[in-house]
């Protein structure tokens, strides 16, 4: 049990530093540091950086992928929109420094890029149902090929809305949960032109809970999450 414990730590104190500092500015010896466990302690669980960050992508992959999910048995509803919103949000949150860092990772680790991008694709096809669902009853109206277009929009703004953030703020580090939800508004932006008038007054209440103001999308200190 001490083992499994310790390991858990690492995992999280890693997780806290990646996303505060940044993965590039984060070794092994600044977590073994941050836990007060020696190094030898940290390798014994993991054999080096790219362990830690293959597992805390496979949990991240593992949220996902069981967010994606159209609901059984029954249509889909404006509450599932909310819900498929809110929830990616805060999976993106909490493992921003995936997000912030991708490209580096990815070149760093070849078995990591192979992985993602096989959960880009189910990604983009979990999406593509979920959207799909949304047109069958009746909450979006679209083509085939505006849903297509629509998918990798928005995929496209979900993985590159961190690095963005951190283009406009010197300290790149600087984010909060409240700018992360700007991106997720502009995500629901793009489906506003194929909403059915039924569904306006229901998604205009989502859009107010999600919009943040430009002025703060680009001020460079972050507003309080």
């Amino acid at each position: 049990m001490a083992a499994i414990k310790t390991r858990e730590r690492i995992l999280q104190a890693s997780l806290e530093l990646f996303n505060r500092q940044g993965e590039r500015n984060v070794t092994t010896n600044h977590i073994a540091a941050h836990l007060g466990i020696s190094p030898g302690n940290l390798y014994y669980h993991f054999r080096n950086k790219q362990a830690i960050i293959a597992e805390l992508f496979a949990a991240y992959e593992a949220r996902v992928d069981a967010i994606l999910q159209v609901p059984e048995g029954r249509a889909m509803a404006i509450e599932d929109k909310t819900f498929y919103l809110e929830a990616l949000l805060a999976e993106m949150w909490a493992y921003r420094f995936l997000h912030r860092d991708l490209e580096h990772l990815l070149d760093a680790d070849p078995a990591l890029a192979a992985r993602y991008r096989l959960f880009a694709r189910r990604c983009m096809h979990g999406a593509t149902a979920i959207y799909r669902g949304f047109v069958a009853a009746g909450i979006l109206l679209m083509s085939e090929e505006q849903l297509e277009a629509l998918v990798l929009n928005s995929w496209i703004i979900m993985t590159s809305w961190v690095r963005f953030l951190s283009t406009t703020r010197a300290d790149p580090g600087a984010l909060s949960e409240d700018l992360m939800r700007r991106g997720i508004y502009q995500v629901l932006a793009l489906e506003g032109g194929y909403l059915a008038p039924s569904a306006r007054v229901a998604v205009d209440a989502l859009y107010r809970r999600l919009h943040v103001p430009l002025e703060r999308v680009l001020a460079e200190e972050s507003p309080a999450a």
